[in-house]
């Protein structure tokens, strides 16, 4: 089955021109999806309406296979509004770009009758499963899947099994979300509105073109065969790691903002200083900030125009280049950690005050750099191996 897209698709300047106008809707609903632990349905549906969610999907079914540095800005754009919702928006898009590696027939499947269809992810195998006639019956629990509550499909590992029950290969499979059970089980300290709950299968049958190998993948052989678009001839590894620097973005510009809005106002206290700006200190902390805040930007587009260049041109990344990736996104998810612990100190205990969108900016931040992807400190290890040639790599997603 395939679907014609009857207006052409806009552009990355207007999905964000319409993110824009919405800002302000977000940032409304923004303290009621914390305390809900889910994006308010408002805020989903004007994001859908804007097309935030078909920045990766395919074009055939209406989406805009648009380049991964449009993943970035548009999460990056939403998050300078919320974080929960900007994580909720990177992570169904790349999921939407994952499920585009799958055979068409799955694809048919998700977006065949229904083009605005969602999907989660968890990439960890955490299930186990049996190979039957045509498939495979799966039973699994699937912690941390962000944007749980609002996901038609979710891509879940699994492990795959042979006729004699052994563990043979790593795969992903792809499973309406009316066949798994839900448990809310998403209780942090930020990223709340985010619903990344666990999702459950009790002997689910999953047919055979709904499942790919992940070994492969990883090497560039997808299951989509001959894609028409470059987007979906992109790095598996560094695509699934980089997107998630893009709320950070958001975040870390937005925490500047704020605290820059401020500092024409705000006295330091206890000092002759009638306001912030007057503050040589003040200052030279600000510059550090937005100098880290670049310095993210700079590394995070660097690593987004290396996944685009090569799968525009029809190559595949050799392992040191996706490393790099690995250690880009690190870099940047550090130096916005960072620029926002800055930010806070300049700002002064006024940060932490509930009513002060900083303290939320400040926890969606921490925790979301957190993620075991992102790690900074694994991801420069990880690239220090493949600088060195070394085959004592500590993970296979590269």
């Amino acid at each position: 089955m395939t679907l014609a897209t009857e207006q052409p698709a806009p552009t990355l300047e207007q999905i964000l021109a319409r993110i824009s106008d919405i800002r302000p809707l977000l940032e409304q609903n923004a303290a009621q999806g914390e305390a809900d632990r889910r994006v308010a349905e408002e805020s989903i549906a004007a994001l859908t309406d804007v097309g935030a969610f078909k920045v990766a999907q395919p074009r055939r079914y209406g989406g805009y296979g648009l380049p991964v540095r449009a993943m970035l800005d548009v999460s990056a754009a939403v998050g300078e509004a919320d974080g929960g919702t900007a994580w909720v928006v990177a992570l169904s898009n790349v999921c939407a770009w994952l499920a585009g590696l799958f055979s068409v027939q799955a694809q048919d499947d998700i977006w065949g009758a229904t083009p605005d269809a969602k999907v989660s992810g968890v990439l960890a195998p955490t299930a186990e499963t049996t190979k039957v006639d045509g498939g495979y019956r799966v039973t699994g629990r699937w912690y941390y899947n962000s944007g749980s509550w609002h996901a038609d499909w979710a891509g879940l590992g699994i492990p795959l099994t042979d006729e004699r029950g052994e563990v043979v290969d790593q795969g992903m499979a792809l499973l309406p979300r009316t066949d798994l059970g839900f448990e809310d089980t998403w209780f942090v300290a930020g990223m709340r509105s985010s619903g990344s709950n666990c999702l459950i299968a009790d002997d689910v049958f999953v047919p055979e073109h709904r499942v790919m190998s992940v070994p492969p993948a990883i090497g560039g052989q997808y299951a989509n065969g001959e894609p028409e678009e470059d987007l979906f001839r992109a790095a598996l590894v560094p695509v699934l790691t980089l997107v998630l620097a893009g709320p950070q973005l958001g975040l870390g510009r937005k925490a500047l903002q704020l605290v820059k809005e401020k500092a024409a106002r705000k006295p330091v206290s206890y000092t002759t200083y009638a306001t912030q700006a007057d503050s040589v200190a003040f200052q030279l902390q600000l510059a550090e900030a937005a100098m880290r805040i670049d310095t993210a930007h700079l590394h995070a587009y660097r690593a987004a125009d290396d996944i685009d260049t090569a799968s525009a041109t029809g190559t595949y990344p050799g392992v040191e280049a996706r490393a790099r990736t690995r250690a880009d996104t690190g870099w940047a998810v550090e130096n916005i950690t960072r620029a926002i612990d800055v930010l806070l100190s300049a700002h002064g205990a006024g940060s932490f005050a509930e009513v002060n969108p900083l303290q939320r900016i400040w926890r969606d931040s921490a925790v979301a750099a957190r993620h075991a992807i992102v790690l900074p400190a694994v991801n420069y290890e990880i690239y220090g191996k493949a600088l060195l040639g070394r085959e004592d790599q500590i993970t296979p997603l590269v």
